[in-house]
């Protein structure tokens, strides 16, 4: 997987929760990251899944994120969002890096699958718990990346119809 590319790549946004947000560190960045990624992948045509830890009692997604999803949120009370995500590599954003991110991006491992873990979109309570999932899911095989180098690949060229449009996202 040495590079992305918008048509075979899927956006799976794990847990960004109303009751979760204020306590991630650095949370209104992570926020802001995942809305980026998603206002490009709604442009460049790649597919977007999210799900939601237990929305009885963490609440349902953001609403500046919900707001951008093309689909509701699958809810789920296992740690790893157990569903297909679909086909292609992977980008996996949100919250709890080292809970729920690490388990789902553990599990589609074990299924042979290709990740991108996107660590400015990707967020914990306590920046070492972030940071050793993000050494630990590199261990095992998942490319760690950053907002501005999935859109970059994913976009391609700079003769891109979308460029310009996702350019300001960077801005």
């Amino acid at each position: 997987m040495p590079l992305l590319h918008a048509d075979s790549s899927v956006l799976l946004v794990v847990d960004l929760q109303e009751r979760l947000m204020p306590a991630i560190a650095d949370g209104p960045a992570v926020l802001d990251s995942n809305a980026r990624l998603l206002r490009a992948a709604t442009r460049l045509g790649v597919d977007v899944r999210a799900s939601e830890q237990n929305p009885a009692g963490l609440g349902a997604t953001v609403g500046e994120i919900a707001e951008l999803l093309p689909r509701p949120a699958q809810p789920k009370t296992s740690f790893a969002a157990g569903f297909d995500p679909g086909p292609g590599t992977v980008v996996v954003t949100g919250c709890e890096t080292h809970v729920c991110v690490l388990q789902t991006v553990l599990a589609l491992l074990e299924r042979g699958r290709d990740i991108a873990v996107v660590a400015d979109a990707a967020g914990s309570r306590v920046e070492s718990n972030h940071d050793r999932a993000l050494d630990r899911m590199r261990a095992h095989g998942a490319d760690v990346v950053t907002t501005e180098m999935v859109l970059f690949e994913w976009l391609h060229d700079s003769d891109n119809p979308a460029f310009r449009e996702v350019l300001e996202l960077i801005k």
